[in-house]
């Protein structure tokens, strides 16, 4: 008979077991051969060893696993478990406060960082005294000098590290060494300009020997010249921020005291275009990694994310501040951006967000001046009126120090689930959830109150009036007056 097998080398088995069988039989008995049918299928488990032996002893056993869905029908529910149990782990360890820097005798009104040091930041204060060479790592100031008569209004480091300049309301701009005098030598600064207005800020070429001032009017200086080589008005009585564009590099900003935000080009001889808001505009930073975008702090206690190619509409409105921002500045790697504002607190915001992650707070802090964000993306510094500077993490749940590759593997495993699941409503409220002092948790409920007030009243003007006559304007709209170029 025809053996019902598909593979030839299967065959010949099952034929060579089947006459041993028949041989056997008709040894043992001369009755008839009874007929016999098989039909076998055999499977054959391969496995590459690679997959599941170690190299050393001192690895971790793999373990060989299947990613078959109905093999594991309780795989999302122990993922949530984790997710839920992570995120309430993250605001239990979210402790950002690290350091407060004692040594000022008044306000601090302005901070610079170091080009080239991460551990070195300078500050100066309303009395005139710059405290330079804050050491970050040991908590304490290396030197001190006085710089100017009243307010320090600006700072800020050479590109290349070896000194920095400040302005005051002493009508100068002085260049210091980086370098602390050496013993028995007197503190003298490397070059003094006296000027014929107030100087009201600075702001230092990312590549060049240049360097730009605002005052009543905005002057392009050469390091090597006591006389700007540029001068830029428009009609504005005086300027209070100005900043250079670090991609773009001949580009800069600067807000003005007619509620303007104004562009220029240093290779042209006139501005190239203003956006006119409906309230002034206190500081501005541009984005370190897309060329084109800008944030300016507001007094109506929000922050605009603007294309300077397109000025019409801001990209983005940050809303969240109970009280005018007064500084604004972004972390290294573009994506946030932390907020100083006038209700003694600050913010982080995405970049591409209306609401902020985090607020920092703390009792004795009072209104926040200054805010910068560190070059390794760690920390935040603040300056506020009570001669203090305080230190924060940028991640408020963030482990410092060196983490064990273990860790570091389940620190990330835990934020992939946290972000898997986000949007649940529970994790979402935890994760959200945020202390807030009693004043600006009531103001934050007041202005929510009127907001939807105001929004209310729009929609039965135009429920009850023609149709077409009153124009739908969007949220982004409403803050931009005009556009001038």
């Amino acid at each position: 008979s025809v053996l019902p097998t598909r593979h030839p080398t299967m065959q010949r088995g099952v034929t060579e077991a089947l006459c041993t069988h028949m041989a056997g039989e008709a040894n043992a008995s001369p009755l008839s051969i009874p007929s016999f049918s098989y039909q076998m299928k055999v499977k054959v488990l391969s496995r590459n060893p690679d997959d599941y032996v170690r190299e050393t002893k001192l690895d971790i056993q793999r373990v060989p696993r299947n990613y078959d869905p109905t093999l594991h029908p309780f795989e999302l529910s122990r993922e949530y478990t984790r997710a839920l149990n992570a995120t309430k782990l993250e605001r239990v360890f979210a402790k950002p406060f690290l350091a407060s820097l004692d040594g000022h005798r008044d306000g601090v009104n302005c901070m610079a960082k170091h080009t080239k040091s991460l551990s070195t930041f300078l500050s100066g204060s309303c009395d005139g005294e710059v405290a330079i060479m804050w050491n970050l790592t040991k908590h304490e100031c290396v030197r001190t000098l006085q710089a100017h008569e009243g307010f320090v209004r600006g700072m800020v480091v050479r590109y290349c590290g070896t000194s920095f300049f400040t302005v005051g309301d002493d009508k100068t701009i002085k260049q210091w060494k980086m370098e602390a005098p050496g013993y028995g030598e007197e503190e003298e600064p490397l070059n003094t300009i006296l000027g014929k207005t107030v100087f009201t800020g600075l702001d230092h070429h990312w590549q060049e020997g240049v360097f730009a001032t605002c005052g009543q009017q905005v002057d392009i200086w050469d390091e090597q010249r006591s006389s700007p080589i540029r001068s830029f008005t428009w009609g504005v009585e005086s300027f209070s921020s100005i900043r250079f564009n670090p991609v773009e590099t001949e580009i800069l900003a600067s807000c003005a005291s007619d509620r303007s935000i104004v562009l220029y080009d240093m290779r042209e001889s006139a501005p190239l275009k203003k956006v006119i808001m409906t309230m002034r505009s206190n500081t501005l930073c541009w984005n370190p990694m897309e060329a084109y975008y800008f944030t300016c702090s507001n007094e109506d206690y929000n922050l605009y994310t603007y294309d300077m190619r397109y000025l019409d509409q801001p990209v983005t409105v940050h809303m969240d501040h109970v009280s005018a921002v007064l500084d604004v500045d972004y972390s290294p790697t573009g994506r946030e951006f932390v907020s100083a504002s006038f209700d003694k607190t600050i913010r982080i915001f995405p970049k591409d967000v209306g609401h902020s992650r985090e607020v920092y707070h703390t009792k004795r802090m009072q209104h926040v001046i200054c805010v910068k964000w560190s070059s390794d993306n760690k920390y935040v510094l603040s300056g506020s009126d009570e001669m203090n500077i305080r230190l924060w993490k940028a991640y408020a749940a963030e482990k410092l120090g060196v983490l064990a590759p273990r860790e570091r593997q389940a620190i990330n495993y835990n934020q992939k689930l946290k972000e898997k699941f986000q949007h649940h409503p529970q994790i979402r409220r935890i994760s959200h959830h945020r202390h807030l002092p009693k004043s600006i948790y009531h103001q934050t409920k007041e202005l929510r109150i009127m907001k939807e007030a105001r929004r209310r009243k729009e929609r039965n003007v135009r429920k009850h009036s023609r149709p077409g006559t009153v124009p739908v304007v969007s949220e982004k709209e409403k803050h931009v007056v005009t556009v001038v170029k």
